[in-house]
């Protein structure tokens, strides 16, 4: 695999522009290149890194794992030089090293893909990759022409077939995401840290990501990988290290350990998976959906997205949608809730009764509610607290005279709280200072405190560690049974199977078919979702 690199450099130049092989050959593969001994890291006198022992050696991919809080994303921004102002020490193919920021990390060959993007929605793709780094002209202007030539090599390079004179913030999270990853791998890399790079990412793009770090490991560079995807790291990684309350837990070769060992070390117990009878197939359908279409507005003019999906969901059903990314997955939910934009056409109707959404508040007063994809950006006002959260969906019904009533909010609140399990200090708690999976749980309950008869689930267990998601597996199938109709889409399959009663199955805006519990197997739901793979599957009953 071929990355952009300078030539050698002093620790306050700024990179050139151009292409050779990684620079690891002064390293012997299994060479100990970046070492962690003692560190520990505070944030007003809580300890969220405790004397943690780490080693990562060339040419490995090591998994780092644990829940969320358990030190993981302290313990890479150190490494990456984010935190400078830690206890213990960090070396460098056997140097002490000590980062006074990102840059410096960047000058000794550590590179970084936070699971927060770090792009600038307003440039292209090319820009943000080799942003503050760009050719110049005569030492003057920049040459857009080299950098959309440069980034387009890299692009293709690596399997991702995006335009690099594209405008990011027009691109999809998971698209994004796979900016991210180009964009760090341009850097003279040695050592590579992926925080969470799949949590937005499709099938197919998770096969091309594997390929791209398998030949970044057999090139030399070294790789800390982490993942709450338990599947993937079985089959990527080396080694796996688990933090638990931010001390170091396990470290021993994926080889040599289980999925349950690890699962054990990572929650302090042992977590089983839930099953659950299948809804009634007899039941009234709640939601019905015929002919559905949708087309947005691109540079060329109207694209449809959707083509003439059909399906109905009954009570205490939940209903899963599969597809790669781009398939409409998205698109059938948030054309349900009224929340896309564009035009629909088909029809959508509750209890039979034919339905006129044309927005958001139309979607909430018919009962349905919409769990977003991206709870931090569409899902949650990170600033305000959990009890705001929860109440801004029900904010109008219990105002008297346009005034809040802040008793029944909180009230509203803490019940949410109680009923999901959140783990805070109280309602007034700030919600960006909750982990991902309390976080998710707020979006949820804000939802379900509207009494919803139809609840749309997207990407419900994004970027949430294994014991988080448990609990919302759980709360999924509770609130299946209560009798609440529930759509899930996912771009995990496993999850997906677990959880649905029926799979509907996308492909490039089309669907593909409806696979029953029995017939949903991650063969059948793949050869659906493939391009091309439909016509031995036509048959299947829905």
């Amino acid at each position: 695999m071929r990355l952009w690199r300078s030539a050698p450099r002093t620790s306050r130049e700024s990179p050139s522009f151009s292409a050779v092989e990684p620079s690891n050959a002064a390293l012997q593969r299994g060479a100990v290149v970046l070492a962690a001994k003692g560190v520990s890291k505070s944030f007003s006198g809580v300890w969220a890194l405790q004397d943690v022992d780490f080693e990562l050696k060339c040419g490995e991919v090591h998994a780092l794992m644990g829940e969320n809080g358990a030190g993981k994303s302290t313990l890479m921004k150190i490494l990456a030089g984010v935190h400078s102002d830690y206890i213990g020490e960090i070396s460098v193919a056997g140097r002490a090293t000590t980062f006074a920021g990102v840059r410096d990390a960047e000058l000794a060959g550590v590179a970084i893909i936070h699971q927060e993007l770090n792009l600038v929605p307003e440039l292209s793709v090319a820009e943000n990759m080799f942003l503050g780094r760009e050719p110049l002209i005569a030492g003057l202007i920049v040459d857009r022409r080299r950098i959309v030539a440069v980034a387009r090599d890299l692009l293709r390079r690596l399997n991702i077939a995006i335009d690099p004179e594209s405008r990011v913030g027009a691109l999809r999270v998971g698209e994004q995401q796979l900016v991210e990853i180009a964009k760090a791998l341009s850097l003279d890399t040695r050592i590579l840290i992926m925080d969470e790079p799949t949590s937005a990412l499709s099938s197919s793009e998770c096969e091309t990501l594997f390929k791209v770090v398998r030949q970044l490991a057999a090139s030399g560079v070294a790789i800390i990988y982490t993942s709450h995807r338990l599947d993937e790291v079985m089959a990527l990684a080396d080694r796996v290290t688990v933090l638990r309350d931010g001390r170091h837990v396990l470290t021993a070769p994926v080889a040599e350990i289980s999925r349950e060992r690890i699962i054990s070390a990572m929650v302090g117990r042992d977590v089983a998976t839930s099953s659950r009878n299948a809804a009634a197939v007899a039941a009234p359908p709640i939601l019905s959906v015929k002919d559905l279409t949708f087309d947005v507005v691109t540079s060329r003019g109207w694209r449809r997205v959707l083509h003439g999906v059909n399906f109905e969901v009954r009570r205490g059903e939940v209903f899963g949608i599969g597809g790669l990314l781009g398939s409409g997955r998205t698109e059938i939910v948030e054309a349900i809730f009224g929340a896309g934009r564009g035009w629909r056409g088909g029809a959508i109707s509750i209890d039979g009764e034919l339905a006129t959404i044309n927005s958001p508040a139309d979607a909430y007063r018919l009962g349905i509610a919409l769990v977003t994809e991206d709870r931090k950006t569409r899902g949650l006002h990170l600033a305000s607290t959990i009890r705001d959260n929860v109440a801004l969906p029900s904010v109008g019904a219990m105002s008297r005279f346009g005034l809040r009533a802040f008793a029944r909010e909180a009230a509203l609140a803490a019940d949410v709280v109680q009923r999901l399990s959140v783990r805070c200090t109280g309602v007034d708690q700030v919600v960006s200072n909750l982990s991902g999976g309390n976080q998710q749980k707020i979006v949820i309950g804000k939802w379900l405190a509207t009494e919803p008869r139809v609840l749309l689930l997207d990407e419900p267990t994004r970027g949430i560690d294994v014991g988080a998601k448990q609990e919302i597996y759980q709360l999924i199938f509770k609130l299946a049974a209560e009798g609440l109709a529930i759509v899930v889409v996912s771009s995990e399959l496993p999850e997906l199977l677990l959880l649905s009663d029926r799979v509907l199955v996308m492909c490039e805006g089309r669907q593909t078919g409806i696979l029953r519990r029995g017939e949903a197997t991650q063969e059948a739901v793949m050869r659906l979702a493939a391009p091309g793979g439909v016509d031995d599957f036509r048959k299947m009953p829905a």
